[in-house]
């Protein structure tokens, strides 16, 4: 089983994280040819500023606001990273949020579920065999073909449960 859920709910070196993700997505995109630009970086980088899914807008403005970036970044630019990162795996679709989050397992395979927070908005991407199983298990049952799957579970996070 994979998880992060004790980093995102608890208080630390959060730009380790950041380095961490940025030092993969470089890795990956190297040994796929696939060009990490200084946008889609900058995107990556905004995405995995916390353990909260992000909204397109919310990384638009987050990035306008940002000292680096000095003419206003649009929409379709970040989308079109959002897009690439997506396609990259290294972020995630959250769909209920209609927002976006930092992949910490990306380039293995994994079962993603994701435990967010109502209170403070963290999230942690978790990935289990026996959730897997019982995806896959039931999915047979329907004579169902499983093309990509996202489970999303609400409730409280340690630090909210203070």
């Amino acid at each position: 089983m994979l998880t992060n859920s004790r980093i995102a709910y608890h208080r630390h070196d959060h730009k380790r994280c950041i380095n961490a993700a940025l030092c993969r997505a470089r890795e990956l995109c190297d040994a796929r040819k696939a060009r990490f630009t200084p946008i889609r970086e900058t995107v990556l980088k905004t995405i995995w500023a916390s353990h909260r899914p992000l909204g397109a807008y919310d990384i638009v403005d987050q990035m306008s606001q940002s000292e680096t970036s000095a003419p206003r970044i649009l929409p379709p630019t970040v989308y079109r990273a959002i897009q690439f990162l997506l396609d990259q795996g290294l972020i995630h679709r959250l769909s209920s949020l209609n927002a976006y989050i930092g992949c910490p397992f990306p380039g293995n395979y994994h079962s993603d579920f994701f435990l967010i927070c109502e209170q403070c908005g963290s999230t942690a991407e978790c990935s289990d065999d026996q959730v897997d199983h019982a995806v896959k298990h039931a999915a047979g049952r329907a004579d169902f073909q499983v093309g990509s799957k996202v489970i999303e579970i609400v409730g409280i996070c340690p630090e909210c449960q203070v």
